[in-house]
């Protein structure tokens, strides 16, 4: 057999391999399914941290959460233009008796800070269940170059920029689910989700895949698009739904098959509510992450320079 004959008849196995594996069905239900409402809450990026804007955006959302009409309320990234310890704590007691009352966990984005010896705060970009205060919560792990951290020797593009919240810390513990409803939520936080290895690590724990975003940074562009077909691609990897709550957009649900079964239009101010099913279970790739692809790479490429030597 001829070396092309040889790629060919690789690929073919490839691809039989893989409509095979496809065809099987890797994780099963864990529970009832839920209601999940997402709000979308359009505040855009360039008033987002405007005193003037900051109480409009407050009522805005505490009205957004006592309308929704589902057992979890997902509130996106950094919703609320303040740090957490510094929201009005009767606004925050508001939202956990609505909670309370109508029987519905609210789960938000938010950024917190902690003394730290040697520096004023730490800052962390969260997501917490509001309802269950005992939680840690999620902290963002994987940080974003100049967005949410700065570099050595580039802290003069703060000056410059005048981003906010521009040094955020990472945190030292591993990525814990978030409870909500009864349910385990693996959480990635904004661009986390491009990352299929850090998003198994909350596998086999996590029932349902959430992300939170404010893609209001990239305006108009195909931006946001582009980051919900990669929350499309982490719920085809792991066979899990995946919820996404978005400032802007993309705010949509994601099947187990990757297929996106509600989204709502960008730049509205509106809510999503969908039934989504818990799910356990491990695919390959929540098994095996990325070491299966770099193996097959590895192994491919050491034949076809065995076949060039020959």
């Amino acid at each position: 057999m001829t070396p092309l004959y040889r790629i060919l008849a690789a690929l073919a196995v490839l691809f039989i391999a893989g409509g095979v594996a496809k065809g099987v069905t890797w994780t099963e239900p864990s529970g009832e399914p839920i209601t999940i409402a997402l709000l979308q809450g359009n505040v855009p990026q360039s008033l987002k941290w405007r005193d003037d804007v900051r109480v409009k955006t407050l009522v805005d959302y505490r009205e957004m959460v006592f309308a929704a009409k589902a057992r979890v309320v997902v509130l996106p990234e950094t919703a609320f233009p303040a740090f957490f310890d510094e929201l009005p704590p009767d606004y925050i007691e508001s939202l956990r008796a609505d909670g309370r009352r109508a029987n519905k966990d609210i789960v938000l984005g938010a950024v917190e800070r902690e003394p730290r010896e040697g520096r004023e705060f730490d800052y962390f970009n969260s997501v917490m269940n509001l309802s269950d205060p005992s939680q840690k919560g999620y902290r963002k792990r994987h940080l974003v170059p100049f967005g949410e951290y700065i570099p050595p020797g580039f802290k003069w593009v703060l000056a410059v920029l005048h981003i906010p919240l521009s040094d955020f810390a990472v945190p030292t513990e591993k990525p814990k689910v978030v409870t909500a409803a009864g349910r385990r939520f693996g959480v990635a936080i904004c661009y986390e989700d491009i990352f299929g290895e850090e998003v198994i690590q909350t596998l086999p724990e996590a029932e349902i895949l959430l992300n939170v975003s404010n893609d209001a940074w990239f305006g108009e562009s195909f931006a946001a698009d582009q980051h919900l077909q990669a929350s499309q691609m982490r719920a085809l990897e792991t066979a899990r739904w995946m919820v996404r709550a978005t400032n802007t957009g993309a705010t949509a649900a994601i099947d187990p098959d990757g297929r996106v079964v509600a989204r709502l239009p960008a730049f509205v101010k509106e809510t999503l509510v969908q039934r989504v099913e818990p799910r356990s279970g491990m695919t390959p790739y929540a098994q095996w992450g990325n070491w299966a692809a770099l193996l097959l790479a590895a192994a491919l490429a050491a034949a076809a320079l065995a076949a060039a030597r020959r």
